[in-house]
C-alpha cells in the first residue's frame, strides 16, 4: 500500500520563493521522519504556517513533526 505524502502553502505564506522554501523543508522533514514513524497505508498532509515553516530551525520541525505523528498515532 505505502505511505503517501502531500505538501500544501497558500499565499499567506509569502511569495513563491517563500512558499517553495517551505515545501522544501516539509519534503525534507517528511523524507526523514516518515520511514521510521509513518504507517503503511495512511496519507499524510503537511501544511506550510505563515512565519513557522521557514522560521523554525530544522531541528525544531523535525521534533515537532515527530510529537504530531506520535499523537495522531496513539
Amino acid at each position: 500500500m505505502g505511505i503517501r505524502v502531500g505538501f500544501t502553502c497558500s499565499k499567506k505564506v509569502g511569495n513563491a520563493v517563500a512558499r517553495n522554501r517551505a515545501k522544501r523543508r516539509l519534503r525534507e522533514v517528511a523524507r526523514i521522519v516518515l520511514p521510521e514513524m509513518g504507517r503503511d497505508g495512511w496519507d499524510y498532509v503537511l501544511v506550510g504556517r505563515k512565519d513557522v515553516t521557514a522560521a523554525l530551525s530544522f531541528e525544531t520541525l523535525i521534533a515537532d513533526f515527530r510529537g504530531a505523528l506520535q499523537k495522531v498515532h496513539r
